[in-house]
């Protein structure tokens, strides 16, 4: 199965780290960390930077923030961190070996993890492992169980409240992705305000708060190479908080591509979601009511919340890119991309409308 390990390239020039002032700040904080380590990036993500630091006896694992203007409540390290401690023993995740919150440091905040030697399915299930469609339905399956198992754990009594602030997450998600998407706009972007009005007039309650990832999906899913059915961790907590589990599985939604799906949507897909034995969006829902005990009928909202805030995630980055603040070629169809969303956010509202 070592060939199917996630497997790191050379760093990208705009993506360079300030490796010395790295390597001194960790001199005396983590054992082993000493000398100047070899260092790899991982391309896979569009949103914090990673990179794998190694030196003769340790490997790990640094996140830090996109170089570049970024939107000022985007890739907080901070709540990573956080998140990756407060979840140990609880769910599957990286343990954090050290955090440097200064951003004058190494010019921006950062930190470090464990390395989790594991498989990371990305557009597609390899073949050499060898999952038939049963075997697809049943880690699709365990994945999805894997959040439901996140929502249901208990805020109040593990201690977790100061985590986030709790009641009101739904209207604060609508207008702050609202207001986020209004200040990324470029001259080829979809004003999408026929979107943001029916999100702000159909805003829901919360049906619940609970602990939500906010970008729970395959690639964001480390698998044991020797029982690749097993779970070993989750990455990438940059946007969890205390909120509504709904609109926790509307953003992973976002990304399901499904095989019916058009042409547009079928590239823009980064997960295994329309291979054989994998769930539909409408199965994935009555999947997680089951496993949670949550009503997902009707799923008009979380659905179109859903592909909004990607649209807001990528056009915040082709901003970026527009304006050359990053010139990684990875994010040239970005814009488009932001607006194909916006428009399916309507084809989503006109066929759920009696949803």
């Amino acid at each position: 199965m070592s060939d199917l390990l996630d497997r790191p390239v050379a760093v990208r020039e705009d993506d360079r780290l300030d490796l010395a002032a790295i390597v001194a700040w960790l001199a005396g904080r983590v054992p082993g960390a000493s000398g100047t380590p070899r260092v790899l990036q991982y391309p896979g993500g569009a949103s914090n930077l990673t990179y794998l630091l190694e030196w003769p006896d340790l490997r790990l694992v640094l996140r830090r923030p996109p170089f570049g203007t970024k939107a000022r409540s985007a890739h907080d390290m901070g709540r990573e961190v956080r998140f990756l401690r407060a979840m140990e023993g609880r769910i599957p995740v990286p343990r954090v070996v050290a955090h440097c919150p200064d951003p004058e440091v190494a010019a921006g905040e950062f930190y470090l993890m464990e390395k989790l030697d594991g498989i990371i399915l990305r557009r597609d299930i390899p073949r050499s492992l060898g999952l038939d469609e049963s075997a697809t339905r049943a880690l699709c399956e365990r994945v999805l169980d894997l959040l439901a198992a996140l929502h249901g754990i208990d805020v109040e009594a593990e201690g977790l409240d100061h985590l986030g602030r709790g009641g009101g997450y739904t209207r604060r998600q609508i207008d702050g992705w609202s207001r986020r998407y209004r200040a990324a706009l470029t001259p080829d972007a979809q004003d999408g305000e026929s979107v943001m009005a029916w999100l702000d007039q159909h805003c829901p309650d919360d049906v619940a708060t609970t602990v939500i990832h906010g970008d729970f999906r395959f690639d964001n899913v480390v698998l044991d190479p020797a029982n690749p059915q097993r779970i070993i961790g989750v990455l990438d907590w940059e946007m969890a908080t205390l909120g509504d589990p709904l609109m926790d599985l509307g953003n992973s939604l976002a990304y399901w591509v499904q095989a019916d799906d058009d042409a547009f949507l079928r590239a823009m897909r980064r997960q295994p979601t329309d291979a054989p034995g994998m769930l539909t969006r409408a199965q994935v829902w009555e999947h997680y009511g089951r496993q949670s005990g949550r009503d997902t009928t009707r799923t008009t909202f979380y659905e179109v919340y859903g592909l909004f805030r990607l649209a807001v995630i990528l056009q915040q980055i082709w901003y970026r890119y527009h304006h050359g603040q990053t010139t990684n070629p990875a994010f040239s169809t970005f814009g488009p991309a932001a607006a194909y969303l916006i428009g399916r956010c309507s084809l989503v509202l006109a066929e759920g409308s009696s949803r």
